[in-house]
């Protein structure tokens, strides 16, 4: 299996040549030059209408079951209020604990919120993350077999997310889906469809949206090394029979199906994204996303390594350091590490960032990251606009920027 090559992959991103450390890509990631100079090359040559044939590197499906949009936030509220109409009273959506903007409560500090929250008469069921370390009460991800409880006859949707932005836990979406339509099926549900949201997902794993058996599905170019766009991938069957237009981003025409316009993002965005397929292709000698995907993964285990090692070893724990989410490092997860330090001599979190931010040319991030509900729910309760520390890399971080991070951890918490 083909390794990365860090030195080869960094000198593809222009950004990371000032040398500062960029760990907050959850956030949203650099951009990388191959993107840049697609829209350069739009706006100077081509400026005149969107390619016809973008490849998505999430999905094998028709173009017509694939739209661009300004935001992944904003692309959901467009789906939501299409489905209104298809909405009954006493219909039942089961949602995951995440980003506001996908799937839970509505926000007294924020416009967004959860956009399934308003559908026509529905009931909300949550899927919450529960604890898997007696030692360690904000030690939670999410377990399948308390996702089939909330399933009944009256499930209409499931809105999911693949990856959380916070924890960094991977939701095994395959098996979630298969065994939550199996269990629709046997309760005798109407009509049951899955929203997954991939914004965390994307930058780390091959998204396959017809393997997973999903109807929607939403991800953040800017944080996949894109432009600051967003794409949708919503089953053919769904814009049959479940939308209605909403005449803004669907369009009905001599009553052909409704299908996404790009509206939102200038062309020259969606032009830049034709390039982030051939780059994460390039990161291997296949030429394929599948073997590019896992030497991104393999990578990702080393950086996670050495931050979780540290960050969960016998002195820090002592110190009053939990990490938020699960501690193992193995591919159940991505290198998104969150953690907060509580107890007698509890540090906090926005001044752990900020020792960070003085000392200059690291950048980690502080806060509820828009995940509220997911954080005001944990126990023994946290501050929720304090929130935790989040440490996000990916694929173009190294080894070294991992140590540099951990030698600074050690100085903050000493």
């Amino acid at each position: 299996m083909a390794a990365l090559d860090i030195n080869k992959v960094r000198a593809c991103f222009p950004a990371l040549k000032s040398g500062y450390i960029y760990a907050d890509n959850a956030g949203g990631s650099q951009t990388a030059q191959a993107v840049i100079d697609h829209i350069v090359d739009y706006l100077s040559n081509t400026n005149m209408t969107a390619p016809s044939a973008l490849q998505s590197c999430s999905t094998q499906a028709s173009l017509d079951e694939i739209a661009f949009g300004p935001s992944s936030t904003m692309i959901v509220e467009n789906i939501a209020r299409a489905l209104d109409n298809d909405i009954q009273p006493g219909d039942e959506f089961i949602v995951t604990y995440e980003h506001e903007g996908f799937c839970c409560d509505l926000l007294p500090i924020t416009v967004l919120g959860s956009v399934w929250l308003r559908g026509a008469g529905a009931v909300v069921k949550y899927w919450k993350p529960t604890p898997v370390s007696a030692n360690n009460p904000y030690s939670v991800t999410y377990k399948i077999e308390e996702l089939l409880p909330l399933v009944s006859s009256r499930t209409r949707l499931a809105a999911i997310s693949a990856c959380s932005n916070v924890l960094g836990s991977l939701i095994p979406v395959e098996e979630a889906v298969k065994a939550l339509r199996q269990r629709a099926q046997e309760l005798g549900a109407r009509k049951v469809e899955v929203s997954l949201d991939c914004v965390a997902y994307a930058p780390h794993r091959q998204m396959d949206v017809q393997k997973w058996d999903i109807d929607y599905c939403v991800f953040s170019l800017y944080k996949v090394y894109g432009a600051h766009n967003a794409v949708a991938y919503v089953r053919s069957t769904a814009l049959r029979t479940s939308l209605t237009s909403i005449a803004h981003h669907f369009l009905e025409v001599d009553n052909e199906p409704y299908k996404f316009q790009p509206g939102g993002p200038g062309y020259e965005l969606v032009y830049g994204a034709r390039a982030v397929v051939p780059y994460l292709k390039s990161l291997t000698p296949e030429d394929d996303l599948a073997a590019s995907f896992n030497a991104i993964a393999n990578h990702e285990q080393e950086l996670v390594a050495p931050l979780l090692l540290f960050l969960t070893d016998a002195k820090q724990f002592d110190r009053g350091v939990r990490i938020v989410g699960t501690s193992e490092i193995d591919l159940s997860r991505v290198p998104t590490v969150s953690f907060v330090v509580i107890g007698q001599n509890a540090i906090k979190s926005k001044d752990i960032v900020g020792a960070f931010d003085k000392k200059g040319g690291i950048g980690i991030r502080y806060g509820h990251f828009y995940a509220y509900s997911l954080i005001n729910d944990l126990r023994p309760e946290l501050d929720v606009n304090d929130g935790v520390v989040r440490i996000s890399l990916v694929h173009y971080n190294t080894v070294e920027e991992v140590e540099k991070i951990v030698d600074v951890l050690r100085e903050v918490l000493a």
